[in-house]
């Protein structure tokens, strides 16, 4: 037998559906009468096998080239495209119900990724592919995205049911019938045309034409409101009003009629969602962004003797510039980077849109640090000395480029309301209380928001590598030194993280570690340790990265034990600091059970009641969130979400405090949809991109970001998208003159910009922070509500995009 229908499709098709009909054996043997007998049956069987019932689920997430979505088909729910959708409900409507012939069709879809590579592999190139591929190729000029903003989400006072009823509007003397369009207990919207003339805070008259069979209205049937906003579409003013009271404190009959309809109708004509869906959107990509920063922002104080850092908001992904800014005895050394003078020509370089470039290196003698800064308004004073002092630092172990932007605190930010106010519920009501009286004070004390962004890398520190400094003048590079104060420098750490992502509770222990790696041994201090790893500090720099396998003992805890034996037990570095002096440490395991892990979890649970937990939170409780607040509303730097869609990656949301970047209007401009952002610059490298996707399915949520650097030209008068844009890797302009060539050449075409990206792979989502208003939504739309919560738990990584453009010009021109 064979299963090769291929030549005798044209019959099947014909004849699909119609095996069970009482004339199919007339047209049938009429129409199979040149073919032999054995075929013939075979083909009958093929008919029978199709019109067969079939009970399978059909999922074509990340088989086909299109976008998925749940189709509901007696009472079973399939994951199809459009094109699927298309042929399931042809097919149906031969087969009369869900068939075997129903199924495959469906699976088979012309942009299935399987049928498309079969007639690829066969050389089949028919006209209709040929279509679907020009089609996708244009496709490929766009990749649009949404903006979602962080900040202090708009909040509605009391529900808003969407309510159509006739009303009758005065407006200026004048007598205008329209339909609301939604209504609460205090307010309302309409729509009249645009030729009416209003204004914002014009009292107008409403009388409910719709109301007046349920409510009894008594001398006045006319009530006041005031005009809170008006948005002209098309042609149309969508006027939203709230009810002016002539007489507060008096009973309105009126308004109690409303509380009571509104509360027994809602479930009937559905409460208007828009804005709590909008913000918990935004709060759901806000709590993946910010507890994978890449930048560190410091909160700086009012002092008399000038302006000093406070409070720094910390997570894994910047503790690297955290780390970097301390002398040896981990004090503060971020009164180095941010003087008073410095914060002067940064106050000055914000106000005209510009960031201050900064060029660190540390210098060790004694076994201290000593901190060398000088930043490019005070190099550009010597440019021959400034490339000497850069080629000089860049070949220090210990060298920085670091870039400082400034921000005025907006007291307006510290409180994040949910948007659901009186309707949250007395259970939740607690988490939507201002903060009190003693935070507010210390946000007070608040002058400004400094945030230090690392854009180090080995492609940037070699153009600084080549420059000459054989001659430099040893005096002027002490005039960049700064002194170690005998005082240290009070800055309080504040955790960023929405909650602890830690799979085991860390305690925080202090005792002598060996640290062997081959041949050579290190003595180490733990700073803290849980039953699985462990944080050390070394004593001096050790040679180790991520990936070794040590070997610790622990002399001054096998003294109190001899049931263990803490000698040689194999750990793993998973991360180490800049400064090769900080390592995380987590168990290795080959075949046996691990010593290390067994003792420490004895001592964890017979000690739990002395052990100092490592709870990562700040010595003032309740200061991470309101400072959290006001940052994320500041921040300016983009976030493009990688979001899961069956076995693919998909970036199709942007997420940001504030629309600064000059990038994007440019991909507004690019974008042929409204209120969309074509993301080509970012994502049409598709070297780029595909080593992002590859690095994310192997990324674990503790790791490091990985980073890379692009070029982009943008010509925006051009006439195709290729010939627009134009991006390379920096791995692709490796040397110094092919970077300088495509700078030269942006620039002549119209706009060059370099852009720093760093992945980060998301950790779980915290549902205890975004479940008040999910649960609010379900509870009235349910399918809203799934489709939200399966965005939330789509997301996988995080790419932040920094804007590094003043510091390539700077290395263009002194390399130039």
């Amino acid at each position: 037998m064979t299963n090769n229908f291929t030549k005798y499709q044209k019959i099947i098709d014909e004849f699909r559906g119609q095996v069970l009909n009482k004339d199919f054996e007339t047209k049938f043997t009429a129409k199979v009468a040149h073919i032999p007998k054995t075929e013939r049956f075979l083909i009958k069987m093929e008919l029978k096998r199709l019109a067969g019932p079939c009970t399978r689920l059909v999922d074509l997430r990340g088989h086909v080239d299109g976008e998925c979505k749940v189709y509901e088909h007696e009472g079973r729910s399939h994951f199809l495209d459009d094109t699927a959708i298309k042929v399931f409900e042809e097919n149906l409507a031969f087969y009369g119900e869900y068939t075997f012939g129903v199924y495959e069709a469906v699976t088979n879809t012309e942009n299935n990724f399987r049928v498309i590579y079969q007639k690829e592999k066969a050389g089949i190139k028919a006209l209709q592919i040929n279509k679907k591929t020009t089609q996708k190729v244009q496709e490929k000029t766009q990749y649009p995205a949404q903006l979602f903003k962080f900040g202090n989400y708009y909040n509605r006072i009391e529900e808003r049911m969407n309510f159509s009823i006739a009303i009758c509007v005065t407006v200026n003397g004048k007598q205008i019938k329209c339909n609301s369009s939604d209504i609460s207990v205090n307010g309302c919207k309409f729509r009249i045309p645009s030729i009416e003339k209003i204004v914002l805070g014009q009292v107008i008259e409403i009388r409910f034409l719709g109301l007046e069979e349920e409510f009894q209205f008594g001398s006045s049937d006319v009530f006041e409101y005031e005009i809170k906003n008006i948005q002209l579409i098309d042609n149309i003013q969508l006027v939203g009003v709230k009810r002016a009271y002539p007489n507060e404190g008096i009973k309105d009959a009126f308004k109690q009629f409303l509380v009571g309809f509104i509360q027994g109708n809602k479930r009937r004509y559905k409460i208007n969602l828009d804005n709590s869906i909008s913000a918990l959107q935004s709060r759901n990509f806000e709590q993946y962004v910010l507890p994978k920063l890449n930048e560190l922002p410091i909160f700086i104080g009012k002092k008399d003797e000038g302006s000093l850092p406070k409070y720094v908001l910390t997570c894994p992904n910047n503790q690297n510039i955290y780390q970097y800014w301390q002398y040896e005895n981990k004090h503060s050394a971020l009164n180095c980077l941010i003087t008073p003078d410095r914060v002067k020509r940064l106050m000055k370089a914000s106000v005209l849109g510009k960031k201050l470039v900064v060029y660190s290196f540390i210098h060790k003698s004694d076994g201290k640090y000593y901190f060398y800064t000088a930043d490019e308004q005070q190099l550009l004073q010597n440019p021959e000395f400034m490339t000497q002092f850069l080629g000089f630092g860049s070949n220090k172990s210990h060298f920085a480029i670091t870039m400082l932007s400034m921000s005025n605190i907006n007291k307006d930010n510290v409180n994040s309301f949910f948007t659901l106010s009186e309707s949250l519920g007395k259970q939740n009501q607690y988490l939507n209380l201002p903060v009190g009286e003693e935070i507010s004070q210390k946000i007070e004390d608040l002058s400004s928001l400094i945030v230090v962004s690392d854009i180090t890398c080995d492609n940037l520190i070699a153009t600084y590598k080549k420059f000459i400094y054989d001659n430099i003048s040893t005096t002027k590079i002490k005039a960049f030194g700064h002194k170690r104060y005998n005082e240290a420098l009070m800055v309080e750490e504040v955790g960023v993280n929405y909650k602890n992502h830690r799979q085991e509770s860390r305690f925080k222990y202090n005792t002598l570690v060996d640290v062997s790696l081959e041949n050579t041994t290190w003595e180490a201090e733990s700073l803290d340790f849980s039953a699985s790893g462990l944080k050390l500090e070394f004593k001096k720099e050790v040679s180790l990265k991520k990936g070794d396998v040590v070997f610790l003992s622990f002399p001054e805890l096998q003294k109190i034990t001899s049931l263990f034996d803490l000698k040689a037990l194999s750990y793993a570095v998973v991360r180490i600091n800049e400064k090769k002096t900080i390592a995380n440490l987590r168990v290795q395991i080959d075949k046996h059970k691990h010593i290390g892990r067994a003792f420490f979890k004895a001592l964890i649970d017979k000690n739990k009641d002395k052990l100092t937990p490592d709870e990562y939170e700040s010595m003032v409780p309740s200061l991470a969130k309101p400072l959290r607040n006001i940052y994320s509303s500041s921040l300016n730097i983009l976030s493009l979400i990688i979001q899961t869609s069956g076995s693919r990656y998909k970036i199709e949301a942007i997420a940001c405090g504030q629309e600064d970047s000059y990038l994007m209007p440019l991909m507004r401009q690019l974008s042929d949809k409204v209120n969309y952002y074509n993301l080509y610059p970012l994502l049409s490298n598709l070297s780029a991109t595909n080593a992002f996707m590859v690095n994310l399915k192997k990324m674990h949520s503790s790791d490091a970001p990985v980073s890379d650097i692009l070029y982009v030209s943008i010509k925006p008068d051009a006439e195709t998208m290729e010939s627009k844009v134009i991006t390379k890797l920096a791995s692709e302009l490796d040397t110094t003159a092919l970077q300088n060539m495509f700078i030269r050449n942006a620039l002549k075409r119209g706009v060059f910009l370099c852009l720093e990206l760093k992945l980060s792979r998301a950790d779980a989502p915290d549902m205890d922070y975004l479940n008040p208003e999910l649960s609010y939504i379900s509870s009235y739309a349910i399918h809203r509500g799934k489709q939200i919560e399966q965005n939330i738990w789509s997301v996988s990584g995080v790419v932040q995009v920094f804007d590094i453009t003043q510091e390539a010009m700077l290395r263009f021109k002194l390399s130039s």
